[in-house]
């Protein structure tokens, strides 16, 4: 308690530590050049006399708002909610709030909502996803704002604006050589929607496993979807209705892989024995259906913890805390996950 006999404030803190107020403030809002052990003796106190700085003090010594943006558009519920819980926990942890919002990718007055939403919050960065993270609109009204940002799985990497990704173009080939490998050679393809970047990159992985062992893609084999069940389904339904169907089905995102099975099963083709599926992202649902999917792990909720780390500990230089446009853009690794789905042709 403090010596006042009311809560304890940074003075108190910082006299029980045996340290500078500044050193105090300095490890509460997570600023580099403290020593470690200094650090550890100061949290040590503040967990001790169960010291919580208020908001608006933090905010007024620091010129920050302690809130990270997230702006989303995506019909993929399990692509969004990993992402929101990767970095609700990293900003719980690093003493941030996150605060969620979706935002249409085409709506007419788009530049506007981010200009009020900005004025409103006055985050300091926001977190952008596909296809938001590519749309030119939502880029120029950040930084005109001097909102920074990070993107999530952007298209291309823009010089200055960082990034975080997984390689889409490789793990999809990695999932095709799997198929190709169990002796797969009608294989076919549903597509993501045309504005998500992981939609091309993926078919293109795709592609390019098939010509490395001499096979072109069949169009009579390749399906748009739009990463819901839905068209899922229906794609799967056209695909395995017609004489020459084909003996496995690369779905670009698990939704619509699930999609997949139930058209399996409703036109009584068992899964894997008459037909392999796979998917791609390891969403919550993908080890809990029967048979479970082979897919591939995207480190969803990884990326959005980076991205969060990305904003805050790069705040005071707009982010850009390096010049090496390298360590700007980060490529965290996937993993192949083979379940039940899939068996040799």
């Amino acid at each position: 308690m403090s010596a006042r006999g009311g809560s304890p404030t940074i003075v108190d803190v910082a006299r029980e530590a045996g340290v500078s107020i500044k050193t105090v403030s300095r490890v509460l809002n997570h600023e580099p050049g403290v020593h470690e052990s200094t650090r550890d003796q100061v949290l040590k106190v503040v967990e001790a006399l169960r010291y919580r700085p208020k908001q608006s003090a933090r905010s007024l010594a620091g010129g920050r708002s302690f809130l990270i943006g997230l702006l989303y558009y995506d019909p993929s519920a399990n692509f969004v909610g990993s992402v929101q819980q990767g970095a609700t926990l990293r900003c719980r942890e690093l003493g941030y709030h996150l605060v969620v919002e979706s935002l249409h990718n085409d709506a007419p007055d788009l530049r506007q909502q981010i200009d009020r939403m900005v004025l409103a919050l006055r985050p300091d960065g926001m977190i952008l996803t596909p296809p938001l993270c590519d749309n030119p609109e939502v880029l120029a009204a950040l930084r005109e704002s001097g909102t920074p940002c990070v993107q999530m799985s952007p298209e291309r990497d823009i010089r200055g604006v960082p990034s975080v990704r997984m390689d889409d173009v490789h793990a999809a080939e990695e999932i095709t050589n799997l198929l190709l490998s169990l002796g797969h050679r009608r294989i076919a393809f549903i597509k993501g929607p045309p504005d998500q970047s992981a939609s091309a990159a993926r078919y293109e992985g795709f592609v390019n496993a098939l010509r490395a062992h001499d096979l072109q893609p069949d169009a009579e084999l390749v399906r748009p979807g739009n990463f819901t069940f839905a068209s899922g389904r229906d794609a799967a339904h056209k695909l395995l209705s017609g004489r020459q169907r084909p003996t496995a089905v690369f779905a670009s995102n698990d939704d619509m892989a699930l999609g997949v099975l139930a058209a399996a099963h409703r036109l009584g083709l068992n899964v894997p024995s008459e037909l392999s599926v796979v998917g791609f992202d390891d969403s919550s649902t993908a080890s809990l259906v029967w048979p479970p999917l082979t897919t591939v792990r995207q480190p969803v909720a990884e990326m959005a913890r980076a991205a969060v780390e990305m904003l805050v500990f790069g705040h005071k230089s707009g982010v850009a805390t390096t010049t090496d446009e390298a360590d700007l853009h980060k490529v965290l690794p996937h993993e192949l996950i083979v379940r039940d789905s899939t068996r040799a042709c």
